[in-house]
Parts: structure tokens; C-alpha cells; sequence
């Protein structure tokens, strides 16, 4: 730090002069080679659909937009869901490139008929229902929807406002027109599409017939089973090219996406012994200003405190914290702490205490004076005029009811007569909460709030139990900059004496830590698995070289040094890739052979039986339509071979290399089991519908395979 410093007091004018050299060095060297940057030569495709390119900001753009509709809707959009939401619009726009060519070719259309029926019509699709369902009778209203509509058509061809700061309604209403309608236009074409094929599904009658016909057979067998565990695995080598040739004849099971993969080892920067107990002391010391303090708001704002002051009172039942019964025995001003509640140290003050209800029943009139995003809608003095007007009315026998009908602003409540039914404390905004809670059944009032002036009628109180105000001192137990600086100096260590694959090994082993594998990294990952969200690692590990030794990257609570163990480009697995899954059957394989060599062709199973050195086993009840032989596992192959009619008087089957081992079998009986209730229309019926339920899915497979898809979103 000390040279740093040195450089940014002393020789700042040197810095400067070196940088503006490099960037006319850059400049020079890109008009040179002809790939300035300053003349777009550089891609801004995230990749490409049958050459069709699909660029990153009209990508970034559908994807913030994406993000802001899961926020509206109360979901917390942290990294692992922005990565869900960057894999659903990728997903999403190739699964539109695919279609699109295919909806001219078939000549499908949607006409504005019926765009018109999706959003006002009887089949008005789900959130325009919500949005205009009478929540009363629970019958949507088309009117108030294609009013509402015909509301934003006119802002939109308005356009937005010229010298204003606000134009949302335009934007709200440029985005319903131009965003909405075509993604409704696309849903409803990907319906039409998969309507058509889906309705192309047939199942003929003697289909059925025959599957029922041969899953009505039951067979009886007698048989010898010799597992190819009876020959250790140490005895069969499997060569890299025997491996090859199983993959070549199976190409379409071994195919893969690119992916790389990394070993790693991770050093601690988690809070310390130490950490926790300084941040300990620390509540420990500000205990007697929290205790002296008028103002605990104020003071847990100046704090920073991770848990803000609640101005109101909450049930017994209702809290739910450590040491409950130790605060809540707490007096006026007196204060518990520092206990453990997760992460944090807290600090409770016990501020009141009272006998309240845990729910409350109350139907008001509310005279709006701003909306939810604080748009004034009346200014004060007239809805204050008007409150005091409807007060008036109902104190001379007015029906609260239908002035509430008639004159509330609370499209929730007004068509309920004002009424909001039962509801918690901390439910309503803060005034309202207030005289609820503290108030008594019967008694009116009006009370303002930040959304205007509400006459309110207390209309129920129910369950009654101490209620507490407590003020909550929390901090979070974080990592001191003297951890962090010792786990940080670990990692570097580490990685200035790792430098290629053999002294990462060598590394590994002296400091006797942990070597863990991170496998298959996509290029376009945010997170890596075991180890959580690390864009820059991901980075690292796509331009790094096969051996390479990476920096520390810092990775949640601890730091990260990793080797490239592994590159594998899109295509067909490699031999040493797929040796996991083949060598097992290659290996059985060699087995069955060694295990028939050894059984030869067998006169009975007592023969067989004899020279392979197992029992004889016996199967009463073989279905055709299960695959399964009890104690054996499953076996296809055998049970397809005890319904063989070539079998049937024989006293041995020749062997039959199956899952578990080799078989050789004698049918003792085949028989058939009717069933006179079956439907055969109700299975046609069933297998269709089954047919028809894998359309979607079958469909953007068999385009996906067909399409050239370029997936480059990790070079961004």
C-alpha cells in the first residue's frame, strides 16, 4: 500500500502520461489491424438461431424487464434467480425462433377478434380476470376491462408528455401495446401450433387390443441367475478404444454441451472466534445509551441497526425470537442482551406492554387524498370537508354501508360495505393500526393516513392478550478486515506456490487441505456448484488453459484458488468423459461372455446349475408388462424370453446376458389372466390424451435438434 501511495503523491503526472500512451497505443494498434472497437467491428450478439442473430442489449432489455415484473410481484430477485430469469428469456428466444418460421408456413394467424376476446371476451386470459373480478360476487367485468384498455390505447397514442418528469401511465400503456399484446399474440399462435399436432394423435383399436392381449400373459419360470459380480471387476480391462466404439454406435446418448471443470481449494474468511466476540462488546458498550435514550427509533436509525424500530405493539403469540420469555419478562426501559438470533447479536429493550386483541374487525369509508405511488388525487382541505360531511350524515342515521358503496375510495372494501373483515396489528399503515387495536368495539373516528382520511368503525376485537413493544438493537457478525486479510493471504500464498497442475498437487498436499471438484461449469453459469455465485470465476475459467492455476477469487465468505482439470467442447463425449457410463456395460459385457464360455450350451438347469455353482430359483407369476423378476431386478430381456413360444417343453433356455447377470431359464407354464371390465375405448381415450400431454415438450426437442443454436451469453 505504502508504494501505492508513494505513486499517487509523487509521480501522479507519470500515471497519467502512461495511460493516455497505452490508449493511443490501443487506438493505433486497432486501426492497424482493422478491428477497432470504435468502429462496432466487435460482436454484440449473445449468440445466433439458424444464423438468425439475437442481440445483447435487446437481450438485457427483455431480461430487466423480466426482473422488474418478479419484483412487482413481491418475489426477491437475488442471484440465483436472476440467473433463472437470464436461462427463461434465453430459453424463451429460441423457442420463439423456432416457431415463428414454422406459424407462416402453416398460415396461423390471430386475429384482432380475437386478441379482443383474450382481454375482454368470456376466455379473457387469467391476470386480466383477476385485475377485473368483482371480488364480491366474484364475476369478472368485461366493461371496466375493455374500459380501461381503451384508457391506455388513448395515452399510448397520445404519446408521452413533453417537458414532464412523469410520464409512467404512457410508459405503462407503451408497454401493454408494444410488449403485452405481441407476447399474448405468440402465446396464443404457440397454442394453435401445438393444438394441431396434438389433435393429430391416434391409437387404433387393434393396438389396444394387442397390448391387452399381451399384457393379460403370465408366465411361470424356473431359472439360474449367475451375477457378474461373481467375476471381480480387477479381471476385465476396458481400453479407450473399445470405449470409442461404443460411443460412435450410440452418438445421440453421449452428446454434450460445452462445459469445463475445475478442482479447488478454499480458504475460510467466515467471522472468527474474535469477530464475534469484538462485535459482542461493542452492543455490550452501547447498552447504556440505549437504555437512557427518549427516542429508540432514532437511536436504532443512527446504529445501524439490521432490525428498524417497529412503532407498535405485537401478541405473545404472535413473536418469535430467542429468549422470548427472558425479554418479554422484561420491565419498562430494561434491556436483554446481547443474545444470538442467527447471524446477529441483538440487544432487546422492553418499551410498553398492554392487554390488546390479536385481530380486529373494522369497515371504513376512506376519502383518498394521493394514491399508491403517492400521486396526489385531492388535495387536503377538500377531502378533509368531505370526511367530516359523511361523519355527519351517519351520526343522523345515514347507513354506514351505502355511503360506503356509494362514496369510499377503497375499491377492496366499498363493495362489502366498507368492510375488511378480521385483520392482525401491523396489517394496516400505522394510524389506522393504532385505533383499531387500542380503540373499543363501537367507537368511529376519523384518522388520516398517507392515503387520505379514513372514517373507520371498530366492529369486533377478539382474543385478548398481552401485547409488547420492544425495541431490537441487531447487528450482523461480519468478517473483521484482519480475517479477511489473513484467509486472503492464505489464498495468495497458495496460488504463488501453484502454478500448474503438479504443484497445485504438491500445494494441496503440504498444507493438507481439502482438494474438492466443481464439474461441468456451462459458460453461461452464475454460480458454480458447492460453491454459489461467482460470475468473474466462471470468467477466469473460460479463458484460462487446461493446467492453469487461477488467482483467489473471493466467493461468498471465503476465498477460492482453482485449477482447469478439464475442457470439454460441445460434440461427443471423449473416452475418458464417458468411461463413467460405458466401462459398467462394456465390462458385463465381457462378463456375460466369460460367464456363457463357462456354462457352454447347458442340457437342464441342474446342468447349469452345477457349472456355474448357483441355485436354481423359481418365478410363478412373470407379467408381460412388467419388466421386473423378483430378487433379480430388472430384466427385460429374461422376461420377454419366458413368453417365447420356442421355449416352451425345452428343459433349458441357451444363456441370456441380462442386467445383473446370466440367465438361463425353463418355462414351466404360460398362461392368461382375462379382465372382461376393460374399456377399450376409455384406453384409447388415455393413451391418446398421454400422446397429446407430450406434444410440447416432444415438439422443441425435435426443433432443437434440428435448429443451429449458438448459444456465446458466457463471452459476455
Amino acid at each position: 500500500m505504502s508504494i501505492i501511495q508513494q505513486i499517487r503523491d509523487r509521480a501522479a503526472w507519470l500515471v497519467f502520461g502512461l495511460i493516455a500512451l497505452s490508449l493511443v497505443g490501443f487506438l493505433l494498434m486497432d486501426a492497424f489491424v482493422g478491428k477497432s472497437r470504435l468502429f462496432g467491428n466487435k460482436s454484440t450478439a449473445i449468440g445466433s438461431i439458424n444464423g438468425e442473430k439475437i442481440e445483447q442489449l435487446d437481450f438485457e432489455k427483455k431480461v430487466s424487464k423480466m426482473e422488474e415484473q418478479y419484483k412487482m410481484r413481491g418475489y426477491p430477485v437475488n442471484e440465483g434467480m436472476q440467473q433463472n430469469i437470464r436461462d427463461g428469456v434465453w430459453r424463451q428466444l429460441v423457442e420463439d425462433a423456432l416457431f415463428s418460421k414454422d406459424y407462416s408456413a402453416l398460415g396461423l394467424e390471430v386475429s384482432d377478434k380475437e386478441v379482443n376476446d383474450m382481454l375482454v371476451g368470456p376466455n379473457a386470459i387469467q391476470d386480466v380476470k383477476q385485475a377485473f373480478t368483482d371480488p364480491k360476487t366474484g364475476v369478472f367485468d368485461p366493461q371496466q376491462a375493455a374500459q380501461r384498455i381503451n384508457q391506455m390505447r388513448n395515452i399510448y397514442k397520445a404519446g408521452p408528455k413533453k417537458n414532464s418528469t412523469d410520464n409512467s401511465a404512457y410508459e405503462q400503456s407503451r408497454n401493454f401495446f408494444e410488449e403485452s399484446i405481441p407476447q399474448l399474440i405468440n402465446m396464443r399462435l404457440r397454442e394453435k401450433y401445438t393444438a394441431l399436432l396434438a389433435n393429430s394423435a391416434y391409437v387404433p383399436k387393434w393396438m389396444i387390443e394387442k397390448m391387452n392381449a399381451d399384457n393379460s400373459q403370465m408366465a411361470a419360470v424356473s431359472y439360474v441367475n449367475t451375477p457378474y459380480f461373481t467375476i471381480p471387476d480387477s479381471t476385465v480391462k476396458i481400453s479407450d478404444e473399445e470405449i470409442n466404439d461404443y460411443v460412435a454406435q450410440h452418438k445421440e446418448q453421449f452428446h454434450q454441451e460445452e462445459s469445463r471443470s475445475i478442482a479447488y481449494v478454499s480458504f475460510d474468511a467466515s467471522p472468527s472466534s474474535p469477530d464475534s466476540a469484538k462485535l459482542r462488546q461493542q452492543l455490550s458498550d452501547m447498552k447504556p445509551e440505549f437504555e437512557k435514550t427518549e427516542n429508540s427509533e432514532a437511536f436504532l436509525a443512527r446504529m445501524g441497526s439490521e432490525q428498524p424500530y417497529f412503532d407498535g405493539y405485537m401478541g405473545k403469540s404472535r413473536i418469535q425470537i430467542p429468549n422470548k420469555d427472558s425479554v418479554l419478562a422484561l420491565a419498562k426501559g430494561q434491556l436483554y442482551g446481547p443474545y444470538l438470533d442467527a447471524g446477529n447479536y441483538v440487544v432487546a429493550k422492553m418499551i410498553d406492554e398492554k392487554t390488546l386483541p390479536d385481530s380486529v374487525k373494522a369497515r371504513h369509508i376512506l376519502v383518498a387524498t394521493a394514491d399508491n405511488k403517492g400521486q396526489q388525487l385531492m388535495d387536503d382541505s377538500t377531502a378533509k370537508k368531505k370526511i367530516d360531511s359523511i361523519k355527519e350524515l351517519i351520526e343522523h342515521g345515514a347507513r354506514f354501508d351505502s355511503l360506503a358503496a356509494k362514496l369510499s375510495d377503497d375499491p377492496g372494501s366499498k363493495e362489502k360495505g366498507g368492510d375488511l373483515g378480521y385483520f392482525t396489528s401491523g396489517q394496516m399503515v400505522k394510524e389506522f393500526n393504532d385505533f383499531c387495536f387500542t380503540g373499543k368495539v363501537g367507537e368511529k373516528k376519523i384518522v388520516k393516513t398517507q392515503f387520505g382520511y379514513h372514517y373507520i368503525e371498530i366492529t369486533d376485537q377478539k382474543n385478548f392478550e398481552p401485547a409488547y413493544k420492544v425495541a431490537y438493537l441487531s447487528k450482523k457478525i461480519e468478517t473483521s478486515p484482519e480475517t479477511d486479510q489473513a484467509a486472503s493471504g492464505l489464498a495468495n500464498q497458495f496460488a504463488g506456490n501453484s502454478r500448474d497442475s503438479k504443484t497445485f498437487e504438491e500445494s494441496i498436499q503440504k498444507s493438507r487441505l481439502q482438494r474438492l471438484v466443481a464439474p461441468d461449469v456451462a459458460p453461461s453459469a452464475y454460480a458454480i456448484q458447492g460453491l454459489g455465485p461467482s460470475r468473474s470465476l466462471v470468467r477466469w475459467i473460460y479463458e484460462a488453459d487446461l493446467g492453469n492455476v487461477s488467482e483467489p477469487f473471493p466467493v461468498g465468505d471465503k476465498y477460492v484458488v482453482a485449477e482447469l482439470v478439464e475442457i470439454n467442447h460441445e460434440g461427443t463425449m471423449t473416452a475418458n468423459k464417458a468411461r463413467a457410463q460405458v466401462e459398467p456395460i462394456l465390462r458385463n459385457r465381457k462378463k456375460a461372455d466369460l460367464i456363457i464360455k463357462k456354462l457352454g450350451t447347458p442340457a437342464s438347469l441342474e446342468a447349469a446349475a452345477t457349472a456355474s455353482g448357483q441355485a436354481v430359483q423359481k418365478a410363478d407369476s412373470l407379467l408381460f408388462s412388467a419388466l421386473q423378476i423378483p430378487g433379480a431386478g430388472q430384466e427385460p430381456k429374461v422376461v420377454g424370453a419366458a413368453f417365447d413360444k420356442g421355449l416352451a417343453g425345452k428343459p433349458a433356455s441357451q444363456p441370456i446376458p441380462g442386467n445383473g447377470g446370466v440367465f438361463v431359464i425353463k418355462v414351466e407354464n404360460v398362461s392368461a389372466v382375462s379382465n372382461p371390465n376393460a374399456d377399450l375405448q376409455q384406453q384409447r381415450f388415455m393413451q391418446e390424451q398421454q400422446q397429446r400431454s407430450q406434444v410440447s415438450y416432444t415438439l422443441v426437442e425435435s426443433l432443437r435438434k434440428l435448429a443451429k443454436i449458438e448459444d456465446d451469453r458466457g463471452k459476455f
